[in-house]
């Protein structure tokens, strides 16, 4: 029995090639470890980006949780009716065939997601939603990439940007108890089409999706664009998000240690929202 254990979390892994290219490895930022175990108390729990030699049913036995993090590649427009990308954009298929059935396999057993950056998009995806191949080429829509150039740092790379609307009634708009928050950003793809079984949360000035929620979320089940692993401790959001999170999958552990689905509601805690 596992009653006294931390919560399990996995944690997406790109694949990526370092040391020059010579060494194929599957990596995630050690900012989404390090954020899940401050602020979520959880143990993480790296997943590699490996496709159908992992079995998303048989994984989502053994978790408590998955946080989706952000990665340079995008999830390829094949699995969304999208137009094909050019021959030079980074693809991560390995990565794709796991985590977009991985995501489903959750909702459908219960347990509690997290998505950030890529992850809100492959939420998305793989709920039957679409995305924009780069949002800052749709008509009234900013460039919400990154700087690139060769002096920057990861300071400016990070800072906040933008103000996000929280939708009135959002469970969002009570975690943070403001109708708006300043976040960073650094994405060229955004969601277009919301799968209809998400519910919009967040939106940017120029109307790009900046968060989503399952719809009657039974637990935690919830999407970020903007990177909420970067110093969550100065940013209040980002900080409950995690806080929240930790606390469904403890629910979510409880639960399976007892024999239970896992299934039972984690109400945020709301504060009192401002106009």
């Amino acid at each position: 029995m596992r009653h006294s254990a931390k919560p399990l979390v996995a944690v997406s892994a790109s694949y990526m090639e370092i040391a020059e290219r010579r060494h194929p490895a599957y990596a995630s930022s050690a900012k989404n470890v390090d954020a899940l175990l401050e602020f979520s108390g959880c143990i993480p729990l790296l997943v590699p980006a490996a496709g159908d030699r992992l079995d998303a049913e048989e994984l989502v036995e053994h978790i408590d949780g998955l946080l989706l993090t952000g990665g340079r590649a995008n999830v390829e427009p094949h699995h969304f009716g999208g137009a094909p990308f050019p021959p030079d954009e980074p693809i991560d298929p390995g990565r794709d065939g796991i985590m977009l059935p991985l995501v489903r396999a959750c909702v459908d057993a219960g347990v509690p997601i997290f998505g950030v950056c890529r992850g809100i998009q492959e939420m998305n995806v793989a709920l039957g939603g679409s995305l924009h191949y780069r949002c800052h080429l749709v008509p009234g829509m900013q460039d919400h990439r990154m700087p690139r150039h060769p002096e920057v740092t990861q300071e400016e790379i990070f800072k906040l940007r933008h103000e996000i609307r929280l939708t009135p009634d959002g469970s969002l708009r009570g975690y943070a108890g403001a109708a708006s928050v300043w976040v960073n950003s650094l994405h060229g793809q955004s969601i277009h089409r919301v799968a209809d079984r998400l519910r919009v949360e967040a939106t940017a000035p120029d109307g790009v999706i900046e968060a989503v929620r399952l719809k009657q979320d039974p637990t935690f089940t919830v999407g970020v664009q903007w990177h909420a692993e970067w110093k969550p401790e100065e940013h209040d959001l980002s900080r409950t998000l995690f806080e929240a999170f930790g606390e469904a999958t403890r629910i979510r552990a409880l639960a399976r240690a007892s024999g239970g689905a896992g299934q039972l509601r984690v109400n945020p805690p709301l504060r009192a929202a401002t106009a």
